[in-house]
């Protein structure tokens, strides 16, 4: 703990002179940042970097400014401004509880972590972030960046995967938590974590405000530390991919409301083995690629040929190059594909 405490003050000082200017730390008119948009940025980020979700981030409010524009959005258009980011549920969790805030709080999202942590997709580091960050509450943000830099700093070696660590991170954070700057206190610590106590090779320790305190540091401990269990091997999934055109067109079908990228357009496929999802024509082999999920792996091979207009199965649509652009959040997993598709399909006038 004396480690921890020893930091505070080094820490907020070297993130006032070494933050990234990053739009939803701006302060709003109360001189805080806006709730929504910090809700809106920690959701983005999660399991996302910071480089990546910047365009996302702006686009995302032009379309939906507030959070009662979010509470309204057409699902289909709010999955077509995540394309790109996956994690798809996210996107779906923002629209629920926007309505909730808007139907439960007048539109105000409440500064209350156990109401924050009450929405949906909200968890233990998002209701942490914004209630500190917007509300000014001393409640600790703990995500892998901070677990990081507190297991070097304290030597401690309990596996951070395990929610008991999570726990007690946030337990010592929050007791040497300054109350006039819990957000500093909590965005610094993810700054430290983000770029100067690196997760993949050797931490920066030359720019480190803990140089001298962190025990790591010290006992030649930062490559051994933090410690992570081993994660469960991802299972593979053969896939035939089919791309299926008529008249400039291509074929999409809605996946299921439940699952894997829950009701995303996709390009029709099946299992290598599995039936195909309609009589198919002659196809063409047209390439091979891979996505990984979290937990599941495609391998997927690309199969191109011509249907008749009326040969689709319900619910299935034929879309243009418009329609890909603007309307149907087709997920990342199929953009090896795009080319050949786009190759195919009629100029847009």
């Amino acid at each position: 703990m004396e480690e921890l405490d020893r930091l505070v003050i080094p820490l907020l000082r070297w993130y006032e002179e070494n933050r990234r200017d990053l739009p939803w730390r701006r302060p709003g008119p109360g001189g805080r940042p806006d709730p929504y948009r910090v809700w809106v940025s920690e959701i983005m980020l999660q399991q996302t970097r910071v480089a990546a979700v910047l365009d996302y981030y702006r686009r995302f409010l032009e379309e939906f400014p507030s959070v009662e524009a979010l509470a309204e959005a057409d699902e289909d258009r709010l999955l077509k401004c995540w394309q790109g980011l996956g994690y798809y549920t996210r996107a779906k969790n923002l629209r629920r509880a926007a309505q909730v805030v808007c139907r439960e709080y007048g539109g105000a999202f409440p500064a209350d972590y156990a109401a924050l942590r009450a929405l949906p997709g909200v968890g233990d580091y998002t209701a942490g972030a914004i209630a500190s960050i917007a509300f000014g509450l001393p409640r600790a943000a703990v995500d892998g960046n901070v677990l990081r830099v507190v297991a070097r700093l304290t030597a401690d070696f309990s596996d951070i995967t395990a929610p008991a660590a999570r726990r007690a991170a946030a337990e010592r954070l929050e007791a040497v938590m300054p109350l006039h700057a819990p957000g500093a206190f909590n965005q610094a610590l993810m700054e430290l974590g983000a770029t100067v106590c690196l997760p993949n090779g050797a931490p920066l320790c030359d720019r480190c405000p803990a140089r001298g305190l962190c025990r790591a540091d010290r006992e030649g401990l930062t490559g051994a530390l933090p410690v992570k269990s081993a994660k469960k091997p991802r299972r593979v999934e053969e896939r035939r991919v089919y791309l299926l055109f008529h008249g400039g067109r291509v074929a999409l079908r809605r996946r299921p409301d439940r699952g894997l990228l829950a009701g995303l357009w996709e390009f029709p496929n099946a299992l290598e083995g599995e039936d195909p999802p309609l009589e198919l024509p002659p196809v063409a082999f047209v390439g091979a690629a891979r996505h990984i999920f979290t937990h599941i792996e495609w391998r997927m091979t690309g199969w191109a040929g011509e249907l008749p207009h009326d040969a689709l199965p319900a619910g299935w649509v034929w879309a243009d190059r418009e329609g890909l652009r603007a309307t149907y959040s087709v997920p990342s997993a199929f953009a090896a594909f795009l080319p050949a598709v786009l190759d195919r399909l009629e100029p847009e006038r």
